[in-house]
């Protein structure tokens, strides 16, 4: 019994800790690598999602330069002297708020349509 006490120990004292831990490290990250991830979601969700707040950000942006240009266009308009830079101010508020309101437009236009486009076929 002494002589395999003997031999077990002689065994251990050739293993390396440091290898045995890398070894065991890499076991680790490989088998955690060929795991797979399973969303509840498929890709058509997500980029719905992403389009929308996409399509939030760019009518948060739209509306706040539509603010600040069409007050200087007022501004330009009330405090001007001359009749042309309150023409040409008048043209700028004009289409500055024919452009907002497309911008705003598509969304609902895209929320009425939707519906028929559902499973990527036209259900009309």
């Amino acid at each position: 019994m002494k002589e395999r006490r003997m031999e077990m120990s002689k065994y251990f004292k050739k293993i390396n800790a440091g290898k045995v831990l890398y070894v065991m490290f890499v076991i680790i990250t490989v088998a955690s690598m060929m795991t797979m991830t399973v969303f509840a979601e498929d890709i058509w969700d997500m980029a719905q999602k992403v389009l929308q707040d996409v399509y939030n950000k760019i009518l948060l942006i739209s509306t706040i330069a539509a603010v600040v240009t069409a007050s200087i266009a007022l501004l330009l308009m009330n405090f001007s002297k001359s009749g042309k830079t309150v023409d040409e101010s008048r043209a700028w508020l004009k289409r500055i708020v024919i452009t907002w309101v497309i911008l705003n437009s598509l969304g609902f236009f895209i929320s009425y349509i939707n519906p028929f486009l559902s499973g990527g076929k036209w259900n009309g």
